[in-house]
This record gives structure tokens, C-alpha cells and sequence, in this order.
């Protein structure tokens, strides 16, 4: 009878539970939706008990016709940065401040002033931001002083659910590089953070390896959830994490790409990359000792939903009537377009940016727009400077790391002719994997049974991930994708003092 690892992605619109053998075969997967509250233009809030009723449900719908004794192991990839501030009894005090919540902007130019941006950025491989855990609790502690007097443990959305399967307050080193709080170079909590941010460190969890078995699932809930209390629980990561192990992504000289609705660029070294600029950013991998240095956008696969909504209905329209995905009729519209779009720029600062320019106030625009532009070259310029805005991360990367390759995941990996423009502008083998939406839950599902043993190392990576794809660059794109680069770049450069304008 074959063995189980499962996996829980705890995501922002909802948990994915994916069930794996162990010989790598994804065998079931469900999903579960629950609410976001957005309010007061950039707060964000969910209940975690909602987090516990999907990751309840998913397991047993998934479990039905499975042996639960044959499940080796749960473990889990979640959204990172956020506050769910818990008492002794690890009963939430209030709901979740998720990542996606920016009312923190105080806290973190207070903390800034304290540690400077560069020291700061040293320390955690991070820039001080109302975006991370330390900078909510911050907060927390400035505007609701009982909920923080009485605040155990902040924990992330996965460390919820490995206290409520095991009773222990546990975090591991990737979700903790998410905080702002980890040092980096010791892998344990900063005091100079600590001290700087005036929180209690002792409200932080403990932390451990991804790899790190808490214990086995309680047979308090083992009913409840439909696990055995044979199973182990696995600490996990990140989510972004997860989609490094899951992409294959686990020795130098491998690049990632996640395309969704924001995308990454991503890398695994022994060290964090500090750019000058403080451009990219590092996490701690899921790979004990190693750091995941990353660069990633806003609206990536966003500004290539947006064309589909707003300017696509044509598109929309033909898809519909022949069963297939608007984005199938778009792709086939951009083939018909030259490279370079006829020398239309497209800046896809829809949601201003993170990586790489750090302002809020960026702008999207078409630029060189003429009488002879076609709607394909809208299409094609869309993708055109999604690319090449991440490739000014993978630029900064370059300069420290040979990379050789890059793997793509996530829904925009799908399209062939957007994969042969990343080949085109980075310079490098665009590879294409089995799985291109399950890396996250698939890299939990690894990290589970590294743990328990079933595994022996990362490598192992190869038994669950097959190339389905590989495109070469073509060297006369990259000739013009080159001068491009210089291009889109000055463009961005010239229209930042309107952008400030614009903001106001």
C-alpha cells in the first residue's frame, strides 16, 4: 500500500490541501475559500479560526477512501508577515493582521530612526515596513495596550495550525525572516530589533528547522481534522519558501520565477546578497543554513489580468464561444506582434512597486503609442515589460551568483510564447516544470518528509519534478531586448516626478 505526505497551503483567498505519495505522485487536492476584511483603505484582517475550519475540511474531504494510518505526515506553507497575537491557551485576543496590511507605516519609521535602513537591512535582509510581523506588533502594542498585555505568542497562520495539532508555539527560520525580527547572519531573534521595536521578545516563538518535527497530531483534534494521531506534523515554511523546494530550486546556481498575480525572482545561496540599493530582499530557504536572496514585483500576472478584463473583451468573447482560456486567444495574438511591440514600452506599476524601485507612488503607462500600433502589440508590450522590470532583479543577482538557468511556475509560466520572451530578455534556459501551481504545496509535502526521514535530503526534489519544457533564448531578441532594457529603465527614471504629482 503505497504512503502519504500531506500538504496544507494556507494562502491568502484560501487553503489548498494536497495529498502526495511518497513517491512523489500528487494524488488528491482540495480547496477551501475564506474572507479577507479590508478596511480603512489599507487594512487587511482574517479570522484564524477560518484558517482552522479549512485546513479541517480540506483534510477530510481529502482523506476520504485513504487509510489514515498510511499518512506519514502533515505539513504546511503559509502566508507570511502577518500578527495573530494568541493567549497562553493559544486562544486568538483578536483577528489576524495579514500581510497585505499596511497601517504599520509609524511603527516602522520609528523603528527606522532607531536601527538606520542600511543597519537594518544587514541585521534582517529586509528594509523596515508597515509589510512585516514586528511592525504590527508595534502597532498592536501603540493601540489596543491590553490585547499586547496579554499576547503569548505572534504567530503566523501555519504556526496556528501546528498549535492546534500539536499545543506547542512554534515558528521555523523562513516564516521568522518574514517578521523583520530575525538576524540573518546568526539565524536567532535580533536583540538590536527587539530592543529598537520596544516588543517583548519572549512573545516571539521559538524557532526551529522547516524540517523540524513538532510532534505527532494530538487526539484532541485527531477526530476533528480526520488525521491519525500517528501522523507526524512537520514544521513547513513560508509559502514562498515552499515554491523554492517545490520549483526544484535547492542548490546554487538555480533560479526560480513565480509568475501570479505579483511575481519573483529568486535564488538559494549560503549567505545573503546585500544590494546597495536595497533593491532585492533574503529570506531564510526552507534548507537549513541556506538564504533565499528575492526580488519581487506587484503586478506581474495582475497586468496581464487587467488587459484580460479591460482591454481583452474581444478575446473574452471568442474564448467563450470556443471553450478555451482568454489568455489562449491573447498568446496567440501576441505571436503576431514583433519583438519589441513595434517600440511600444508598457510599465507595469499598476500597484506602484516593491522590487526593484521601492515607490508606492510608480505608475503603469503605454509609452511610444503610434497610429500604426495594433491591439497585439498592446498584448506583447504588457509582457514584454513585466519581463523586463523583473529583469532588472535578475540583473542584481547576476552580479553576485552565476545563474544558469531558471525554472517558471504559477499560472503565467503557462503560456509558451510569454516563455520564450523571459528566455529572450534574461539570457538564460527557461525551464518548464510537471507541476506549475502545486510547487507551494508540493514543497511542504518534501520538507514533511525530509523530516520524518523518508527522504534523505532535498535532492529528492528530482523524484517529484519532471521538465516538461525548455526554450533557448534566440540571440537576435536578445540584441533587441537589450537596447530595450535601456529604454524601459530611462522611461521609468523620467516620469518619476510625475508620478509623485499624480499621487497626490
Amino acid at each position: 500500500m503505497p504512503k502519504y505526505l500531506l500538504a496544507h497551503d494556507l494562502g491568502t483567498s484560501g487553503n489548498k490541501a494536497t495529498l502526495y505519495t511518497t513517491e512523489g505522485q500528487l494524488v488528491k487536492s482540495a480547496v477551501y475559500s475564506y474572507d479577507t476584511r479590508y478596511f480603512n483603505q489599507n487594512w487587511a484582517e482574517q479570522n484564524a479560526d477560518d484558517w482552522w475550519e479549512a485546513v479541517c475540511v480540506t483534510t477530510r474531504n481529502i482523506m476520504e477512501g485513504i487509510n489514515k494510518e498510511d499518512v506519514l505526515a502533515v505539513s504546511f506553507s503559509g502566508q507570511m508577515m502577518g500578527c495573530l497575537c494568541v493567549d497562553k491557551n493559544g486562544v486568538p485576543l483578536r483577528d489576524a493582521i495579514i500581510w497585505a496590511d499596511m497601517r504599520a507605516v509609524q511603527e516602522a519609521g520609528a523603528i527606522k530612526e532607531k536601527i538606520g535602513s542600511q543597519e537594518f537591512y544587514r541585521i534582517t535582509g529586509h528594509r523596515p515596513s508597515a509589510s512585516y510581523s514586528i511592525e504590527k506588533l508595534m502597532w498592536v502594542k501603540n493601540h489596543e495596550p491590553e490585547i499586547y498585555r496579554n499576547t503569548y505568542k505572534m504567530l503566523n497562520a501555519k504556526d496556528y495550525i501546528i498549535y492546534k495539532l500539536t499545543g506547542q508555539f512554534v515558528t521555523e527560520y523562513s516564516d521568522a525572516s518574514g517578521t523583520n525580527a530575525l538576524d540573518l547572519n546568526t539565524f536567532e531573534w535580533s536583540d538590536d530589533i527587539i530592543d529598537a521595536s520596544g516588543i517583548d521578545g519572549d512573545k516571539l516563538p521559538v524557532l526551529k528547522e522547516s524540517t523540524y518535527v513538532v510532534g505527532n497530531v494530538s487526539s484532541k483534534v485527531a477526530d476533528e481534522i480526520g488525521l491519525s494521531t500517528k501522523t507526524a506534523v512537520v514544521c513547513g515554511g513560508g509559502d514562498g519558501l515552499c515554491s523554492a523546494v517545490g520549483a526544484g530550486c535547492v542548490e546554487e546556481g538555480i533560479a526560480y520565477n513565480y509568475i501570479g498575480s505579483s511575481s519573483w525572482i529568486a535564488i538559494t545561496t549560503d549567505k545573503p546578497i546585500f544590494d546597495e540599493k536595497m533593491r532585492t530582499f533574503n529570506w531564510a530557504h526552507i534548507i537549513p543554513g541556506k538564504i533565499s536572496p528575492c526580488g519581487t514585483m506587484q503586478a506581474a500576472g495582475g497586468s496581464y489580468s487587467w488587459l484580460k478584463n479591460e482591454i481583452c473583451k474581444i478575446e473574452c468573447l471568442q474564448a467563450e464561444e470556443k471553450g478555451v482560456s482568454p489568455y489562449d486567444i491573447i498568446n496567440q495574438a501576441v505571436e503576431k506582434s514583433p519583438v519589441g511591440a513595434r517600440g511600444l514600452i508598457y510599465l507595469p506599476y499598476l500597484m506602484g512597486e516593491r522590487s526593484p524601485r521601492w515607490n508606492p507612488n510608480a505608475r503603469g503607462g503605454f509609452i511610444g503609442l503610434t497610429m500604426e500600433h495594433k491591439r497585439e502589440d498592446l498584448f506583447r508590450a504588457v509582457l514584454e515589460g513585466v519581463t523586463m522590470n523583473l529583469n532588472i532583479i535578475l540583473g542584481i543577482f547576476k552580479e553576485h551568483e552565476d545563474i544558469k538557468e531558471m525554472i517558471v511556475i504559477g499560472g503565467g509560466a503557462k503560456g509558451r510564447v510569454w516563455r520564450q520572451i523571459l528566455a529572450d530578455v534574461y539570457g538564460l534556459k527557461i525551464l518548464k516544470p510537471n507541476y506549475l501551481e502545486e510547487a507551494t504545496s508540493m514543497g511542504a509535502a518534501i520538507t514533511a518528509g525530509v523530516g520524518i526521514g523518508v527522504f534523505k535530503d532535498f535532492s529528492v526534489t528530482d523524484k517529484f519534478i519532471r521538465i516538461e519544457d525548455v526554450q533557448q533564448p534566440t540571440p537576435s531578441n536578445q540584441d533587441k531586448y537589450r537596447k530595450m532594457m535601456d529604454i524601459f529603465d530611462s522611461c521609468y527614471y523620467a516620469l518619476e516626478d510625475i508620478f509623485d504629482k499624480l499621487s497626490v
